[in-house]
């Protein structure tokens, strides 16, 4: 095999970077010290210190190696020249197969290039000239998750139970209940289906039985991705298999259910909320993943701009009254109040929530799960909360007359009372407490801010591009700020490897943030709607949904479809003037 001399050739990294003058001798001793006490590569320990910056070190090795440097957010994958490396031999060296030459050689990006051990065993396996490339390492284990994606694995596994279960009169209980549970095609199936969800960050799992297929979606910063699988008969088993790991009755197929179970995927530990309904074609089959062995954001990452953030802390901070965050299903309320929550918890604080379900357990905040099938409502719980001497109270959601007063009048005798609406704005929150029966002065008097929220997708950073608006884009910015946007530089995703050609990838928050003056709660009080949604959007440092997702398209951050999208309507984009976002 002619190997490169450079691949062959040991390189001590840390003794170039000296020799560059990028280190010095001391951070080197230092760096190597904490290597021992790690066991992690030099390369990384010098990263992580901030001793030298990751694209120093990779244009270094690039030049000492005489190979090239290669930017993976923007480089086009063949699939098949991908998966030339076994998946589990990418991850352990950090290496991805780039190019297929005509010679049969292959050019591969290696995180770290100086690693000669993992060279030689790619050469044995491959069996062919290799040719090295220096890569970031981030954008390798972003680019291996992406590619290296379940999707044959789950097809072959379906046709596996699919094989299984046809032409016999199989005791689908006895598949489903086999002692030999790890070997089993239904449990491997699940497990496929599950990895590939958490490897690219879903939120959601559908199983959706059909007429002539089954369809297997995920989905993915808000949006579903589907595969179809013609094994439509295996859809049983796995339903079958889902209850009895949800604690449901396999029996009953006519009602729906719901059910919980944790499963460890990839040393991540993953709590599935489970729920089953009854469809013409079956069952199906919807699973919340909550990622429990992730750390709680905290209030400064939710992308609260400063100004928001500065008056959302205030007021939860503040001895009583009541906070609530608003927006629809899915919009990451729950994120913002355990977010708060984790500011707010300490040891001199007694904090008891009330949720349906308790979606992620923290450490000394007393937590009851709602049941409603034996009498423990939202209400009842509330009231024997406020028995137990607390200073906050979190109610899960506001969803009747009676919860509603008595959170508010828990929020007037000295305790914080934080909760979720699902309503569309901020200001229609007031509205929706009034219409729900809650007395116009218990509002006025309880009520101290209210944050609206929903998430935007991001525009991918690998593939953004510039976008000149349509004319229906053009439309909406004209009728949003006129001229003054006309010489604006919008962009979108282009759609790439990193993104799954979507054009986005990830999420923030766009939040709209109401806090109460003297003249609202008068309005309040007179049960002035219309006075007080007049004053509310007059209101010193409001700014609505469309203006603060419009600032992060101006931004580039985000597309004029997205801006649309959270925007609801034109009505609403008129509301508010265009101004520099505060700071």
């Amino acid at each position: 095999m002619n190997q490169p001399a450079s691949a062959r050739k040991k390189i001590r990294l840390g003794d170039l970077l000296v020799e560059q003058g990028l280190l010095t001798d001391l951070q080197l001793q230092q760096a190597l010290g904490e290597q021992k006490k790690t066991g992690h590569k030099l390369g990384r320990v010098l990263i992580d210190q901030g001793f030298v910056k990751e694209d120093q070190v990779l244009e270094l090795l690039s030049r000492q190696l005489q190979v090239p440097y290669i930017n993976l957010k923007r480089y086009q994958f063949d699939d098949t020249t991908v998966k030339l490396i076994p998946e589990m031999l990418a991850r352990r060296y950090r290496v991805l197969a780039l190019k297929e030459n005509t010679d049969r050689s292959l050019l591969i990006g290696m995180a770290d290039a100086t690693d000669i051990f993992a060279y030689d065993e790619l050469a044995r396996l491959l069996k062919r000239p290799l040719h090295l490339a220096v890569v970031r390492e981030a954008d390798v284990i972003a680019t291996i998750d992406m590619m290296y994606r379940r999707n044959n694995e789950i097809t072959e596994l379906a046709e596996e139970l699919q094989s299984e279960l046809s032409g016999t009169d199989f005791d689908l209980e006895q598949l489903v209940q086999s002692e030999d549970v790890t070997n089993a095609p239904v449990v491997k199936l699940l497990q496929s289906i599950f990895e590939d969800a958490v490897q690219i960050g879903a939120s959601d799992i559908h199983i959706e039985p059909d007429d002539a297929v089954l369809r297997i979606r995920q989905r993915v910063d808000g949006v579903l991705q589907e595969q179809i699988m013609k094994e439509k008969r295996i859809a049983p088993a796995l339903v079958s298999r889902l209850k009895l790991m949800g604690g449901l009755n396999i029996a009953e197929k006519r009602i729906p259910q719901d059910g919980r179970f944790n499963i460890r995927v990839r040393d991540r530990s993953i709590d599935v909320r489970l729920s089953t309904m009854p469809i013409q074609a079956g069952e199906s089959v919807v699973m919340r993943l909550l990622d429990q062995s992730g750390n709680m954001l905290d209030l400064q990452h939710l992308g609260m701009t400063p100004h928001i953030l500065e008056r959302f802390r205030r007021n939860i901070h503040r001895p009583h009254g009541m906070v609530l965050v608003t927006g629809p299903t899915g919009s990451g309320k729950t994120t913002t109040l355990y977010s708060a929550l984790s500011e707010l918890n300490h040891p001199t604080t007694k904090i008891i929530t009330i949720e349906d379900p308790v979606e992620y357990r923290l450490p000394r905040i007393n937590q009851v799960q709602v049941n409603a099938k034996i009498g423990l409502s939202f209400a009842g719980v509330l009231r024997s909360a406020l028995r137990q001497d607390p200073d906050i109270v979190l109610i899960g959601e506001m969803r009747d007359k009676e919860t509603a007063e008595i959170g508010l009048r828990a929020a007037m005798t000295g305790h914080l009372v934080l909760s979720t609406l699902h309503t569309n704005d901020s200001i229609s929150t007031v509205h929706r407490l009034l219409d729900m029966g809650a007395e116009g002065y218990l509002v006025a008097t309880a009520l101290r801010a209210v944050v609206a929220q929903r998430l935007v997708r991001k525009i991918c950073d690998s593939c953004r591009e510039v976008y000149a608006p349509e004319a229906q884009d053009s439309a909406w910015l004209r009728m949003m700020g006129g001229e003054a946007l006309h010489n604006t530089t919008f962009h979108i995703g282009g759609g790439c490897a990193q993104c799954n050609n979507t054009g986005y990838h990830g999420r923030f928050g766009v939040f709209e943030f109401l806090e109460f003056d003297d003249q609202l709660t008068d309005a309040l009080r007179r049960s002035d709607a219309s006075a007080f949604s007049r004053l509310a959007r007059n209101s010193a440092g409001f700014r609505s949904f469309a203006q603060h997702a419009l600032d992060y398209a101006i931004k580039g951050q985000t597309s004029i479809a997205e801006v649309i999208r959270v925007a609801g309507s034109l009505e609403e984009l008129n509301d508010t003037p265009t101004t520099a976002p505060p700071t």
